[in-house]
């Protein structure tokens, strides 16, 4: 079976990340029974360049009509340095995900073995360290209405708004990833100051009531989940929370596996899924041969389990990974390695095509 994929390489170390992406793929499609079909589009900074647009109508169309899509990352300096910016790469994400309703967004941290003294934590706290954020990604304050800025930079407003539909289908995906791993879920809010708070812990709360009784619910303020995070990581098993404050904590915790630069996502929902590295643009890096592309490679075989019912591949990705990072053959960010975009890709392609893993 072929599978489309709509391939977004974006601004920054997007394209070599996607590159070593699609390295990975071109190496299952040989050793297995799938297939990929692959189509570039333009999106973020590079988009706004060549179109003016951060999602172009070709972009949308793209990804509309594909099985999923793999994107790399979005941002450059010139908008990020710009607050007057009219039209900035980020439009081009949350665009992307609300013409595609990809509403949940599942961010897993886990520590690979070999990685817990390169955490800035006791060894001990974060050892079998396993995490799932599940975050609601298309609603909150980011897509909030009003939301604008006065001519004379004097005031501004940005609205957080949510309803019970929105909450009910995220807490949903919550509680079934919950039942595929230790069965308890953390719902993070500020329900003592925030009204969509309060919302969120009536309906999450009503809906384990009826239809997820096996699992177990606990609720914890945002600032006590950032303080939490650190002092007692392995307390969590799935974390369920709004838009903005899974963006934050979801950052915050990617240090406890060792690096930002291994730390996947998967962005699912109505239409078609889409599939990145949490990390971003790392402009600084571009073109250097040094970003860790295995975050992107993890989003990879997150998306070879979910869209194309492919486990054993999924795994043999991830075990490829995994020998990697306990050998110390990793970039920088990892264990002070020493290796290159290129050569990570290199020796994880070959792991995989030798099946000595």
């Amino acid at each position: 079976m072929s599978f489309k994929i709509a391939v977004l390489p974006g601004d920054g170390i997007g394209p070599e990340i996607i590159s070593s992406a699609l390295s990975v793929l071109k190496i299952i499609d040989q050793t297995s029974s799938l297939s990929f079909e692959y189509t570039n589009g333009l999106i973020g900074a590079d988009a706004i360049d060549k179109t003016g647009s951060p999602y172009p109508e070709e972009t949308q169309k793209l990804c509309a009509s594909s099985d999923a899509v793999l994107l790399g990352a979005i941002g450059d300096p010139k908008y990020d340095n710009n607050p007057e910016a009219d039209v900035r790469p980020e439009q081009g994400l949350l665009a992307m995900r609300k013409h595609l309703e990809v509403f949940a967004n599942l961010r897993p941290v886990k520590l690979f073995k070999g990685l817990e003294r390169s955490v800035p934590l006791k060894e001990e706290n974060v050892r079998g360290l396993d995490i799932l954020f599940v975050r609601e990604l298309t609603g909150g304050i980011y897509f909030g209405e009003p939301s604008e800025i006065n001519a004379d930079f004097t005031e501004a407003v940005d609205t957080c708004r949510y309803t019970k539909d929105e909450i009910t289908r995220i807490a949903r995906i919550a509680f079934e990833q919950a039942r595929m791993r230790s069965g308890r879920v953390t719902l993070v809010d500020k329900a003592n100051v925030l009204a969509t708070s309060q919302l969120w812990r009536k309906v999450v709360q009503n809906l384990r009531d009826s239809d997820f009784q096996d699992i177990e619910l606990s609720t914890m303020y945002v600032d006590n989940a950032a303080m939490q995070l650190i002092l007692n990581p392995t307390q969590f098993d799935v974390i369920l929370t709004e838009n903005m404050f899974g963006d934050i904590l979801s950052d915050e915790a990617s240090i406890l596996g060792g690096s930002l630069g291994l730390l996947p996502s998967a962005s699912l929902g109505t239409n078609t899924p889409v599939y990145e590295p949490a990390h971003g643009s790392y402009p600084q890096a571009a073109g250097k041969n040094i970003a860790n592309p295995m975050a992107t490679l993890l989003s990879v075989a997150m998306m070879l389990e979910t869209e194309c019912d492919a486990k054993s591949e999924a795994n043999q990705l991830r075990s490829a990974i995994a020998h990697c990072i306990k050998n110390g053959f990793t970039t920088s960010d990892v264990k002070n390695g020493t290796e290159t975009t290129q050569s990570v890709t290199d020796k994880i392609c070959q792991l995989i095509a030798s099946d000595t893993i």
